[in-house]
C-alpha cells in the first residue's frame, strides 16, 4: 500500500509543472513541453511513408479496375451508349483492323447511333420488338462494314496521296443544302441533319469528308471502269445514240460491265449524284462527256430526254466501280480484317 501510495505521488509531482517561469526554469520548461511532442513525431513519420505506398497501391487497383470494366462495356458487353461513344471520341480505341489499319470505334459507334436515331424518331421502331432487334442486328452488321470500309480507303489514300480539301468539302456541302426552292440556310440544314440523323454539325462535317475521301478513292484504284468508260465514249457521242441499245450489246460479251436506266422526270436539283444537274445543261437527245457520280457509284453518260422549267427527264448508261470492294473482299478473305466485337459482315449473314 505505502508502495503505491509512493508511486503515485511521484507520479504527480512529475507532471505538475512549476507554477512560475523564471530564467533559470525555461530550460526545464522548454524541455518538457519538446519531450511530449517527440513521441508523436516518430510514429507520424513513419506512418506517412505507409499512408503514400497504400495510396499509390489504390491509385493503381482503381486504374485497373477502371481499364478492365471499361473493356468489358466496349468489347464483350459491347455497350454502344452515347457516353461510350463519347468516350471513343477521345479514346482512340480501335473495333477492328483492315490490312493493319485501325478501324476507330467512334466511327462505328457513330454510324450505329444515327441509324438507330432514324430508326427510333423517323420509323416509330420499337428497338425492343421482334422487328427492331432485327433490325438493330443488321445496322451492327451495315455500320461495321462501313466503317471497315471506309479505314480501307483511308489506308489507301495514304498510300495514293489522296486527301480532301476544305474547298472541296465545302463545294459538297453547299451542293447537298440545294432544294427546288434554293438553297436551304446552313442553320436550317443543322436541324434537319440533328433531327434525321441525331449529327451535330462537326460530326456531319466530319462523315462527309470521310464519304468524300472514300469516293476518291474507289474512283482511283478503279483503272478497269476508267478504261471502260472511255472505250465508250465514241459510241454514245455518235448523234441519235440508243443508250439501251449500246448496254445490251456490250453485256452481252460482258454481262453486268455497264448499267441502263431512265430516271422520269425529277427535279432539277434531284440528289442524284449530279446527274440531273448535268441533264439540265444539255440540249434535248445531247449526250454528256463521262460524269461522276458524287454518290461514288461510278461512271455515267447521261442523255436529257425531256425537260421543263423545273424538271428533267434522262436516261443513262452506268459504268459501275467494282475494284475497291473487290479489293476490300479479297482482304476479308485473306484474314486481314479482325474484328474485337461480334458482328458478323452482312456478306456472311447473305450467305
Amino acid at each position: 500500500m505505502k508502495k503505491l501510495v509512493s508511486k503515485i505521488l511521484r507520479r504527480t509531482k512529475d507532471t505538475v509543472a512549476p507554477s512560475r517561469i523564471t530564467n533559470d526554469t525555461v530550460a526545464e520548461h522548454r524541455e518538457r513541453i519538446l519531450a511530449g511532442g517527440r513521441r508523436f513525431k516518430y510514429p507520424v513519420q513513419y506512418a506517412r511513408h505507409k499512408l503514400v505506398f497504400n495510396a499509390i497501391l489504390i491509385s493503381i487497383g482503381a486504374l485497373i479496375a477502371i481499364i478492365a470494366v471499361g473493356y468489358w462495356q466496349l468489347y464483350p458487353a459491347q455497350n454502344t451508349s452515347e457516353f461510350v461513344y463519347r468516350v471513343t471520341k477521345v479514346l482512340p480505341l480501335p473495333v477492328a483492323y483492315v490490312d493493319g489499319e485501325p478501324v476507330p470505334y467512334s466511327d462505328y459507334l457513330m454510324k450505329y447511333l444515327s441509324s438507330v436515331h432514324y430508326l427510333e424518331q423517323k420509323e416509330q421502331i420499337s428497338l425492343k420488338s421482334d422487328d427492331g432487334k432485327r433490325q438493330v442486328e443488321f445496322i451492327k452488321q451495315s455500320s461495321m462494314d462501313d466503317a471497315i470500309a471506309d479505314a480501307y480507303a483511308r489506308k489507301l489514300a495514304v498510300k495514293m496521296n489522296i486527301t480532301v480539301s476544305d474547298v472541296e468539302l465545302e463545294a459538297y456541302l453547299k451542293s447537298q443544302r440545294q432544294s427546288s426552292d434554293g438553297e436551304v440556310s446552313q442553320q436550317t440544314y443543322d436541324a434537319v441533319v440533328l433531327d434525321y440523323y441525331g449529327w451535330s454539325p462537326d460530326e456531319y462535317r466530319y462523315a462527309m469528308k470521310v464519304k468524300i475521301l472514300r469516293q476518291k478513292v474507289t474512283y482511283a484504284v478503279d483503272s478497269n471502269a476508267s478504261s471502260i468508260t472511255d472505250s465508250l465514249k465514241p459510241q454514245v457521242k455518235v448523234a441519235g445514240a440508243n443508250l439501251q441499245a449500246i448496254a445490251d450489246a456490250i453485256n452481252k460479251t460482258n454481262p453486268g460491265e455497264v448499267l441502263y436506266g431512265s430516271s422520269g422526270l425529277v427535279p432539277k436539283t434531284n440528289q442524284d449524284g449530279g446527274l440531273a444537274a448535268v441533264a439540265a445543261l444539255l440540249a434535248k437527245g445531247a449526250v454528256s462527256d463521262a460524269v461522276k457520280s458524287t454518290t461514288g457509284s461510278g461512271y455515267y453518260y447521261v442523255r436529257l430526254l425531256d425537260s421543263n422549267d423545273t424538271q428533267v427527264s434522262y436516261d443513262y448508261i452506268q459504268v459501275p466501280l467494282t475494284t475497291f470492294q473487290q479489293q476490300l473482299s479479297d482482304s476479308v478473305k485473306a484474314g486481314k480484317v479482325s474484328r474485337f466485337i461480334s458482328v458478323a459482315p452482312l456478306s456472311t449473314t447473305n450467305n
